[in-house]
């Protein structure tokens, strides 16, 4: 797979309201919400967005629950990298699977446009190989 950049790095937290007061209120970072508790950004440097993602949401992301599954780590960050295009995500997906890694959902598209398909890394994580034309313009 063709890895082209890192388009989003996001925290994942148990505790919305005590993460923003960090982020937010702390370390003064410009997260906005669209509404609901996660938070996010475009305006840091260094990064196309930057989140604090509540925990439960990053469960119904990958599971279709609120709840992580028991039996898995509980994440503490989600980085994604983004690949040229759809396709890409398709063949990076295979190519994990293959490599005897395995993914929590299989390839999708999100609400907001972006395809993305993701694991547990070993350290916890999750990672996202995904293509999210918005980040490509």
């Amino acid at each position: 797979m063709k890895i082209e950049f890192v388009s989003s790095v996001a925290v994942i937290t148990p505790d919305p309201v005590q993460s923003r007061r960090l982020y937010v209120d702390t370390l003064g970072l410009p997260l906005t919400s669209a509404g609901g508790d996660y938070y996010h950004s475009e305006q840091i440097t260094g990064t196309k967005h930057f989140g604090v993602w509540p925990l439960s949401q990053a469960a119904e992301a990958c599971f279709g629950s609120e709840q992580w599954p028991a039996h898995l780590a509980v994440p503490q960050v989600s980085v994604e990298f983004d690949v040229a295009d759809v396709a890409g995500v398709q063949s990076a997906a295979d190519e994990l699977a293959a490599a005897g890694y395995e993914l929590l959902h299989p390839v999708r598209e999100e609400p907001w446009g972006q395809t993305v398909v993701r694991l547990l890394s070993p350290e916890g994580a999750i990672v996202g190989i995904s293509y999210a034309p918005q980040l490509h313009e």
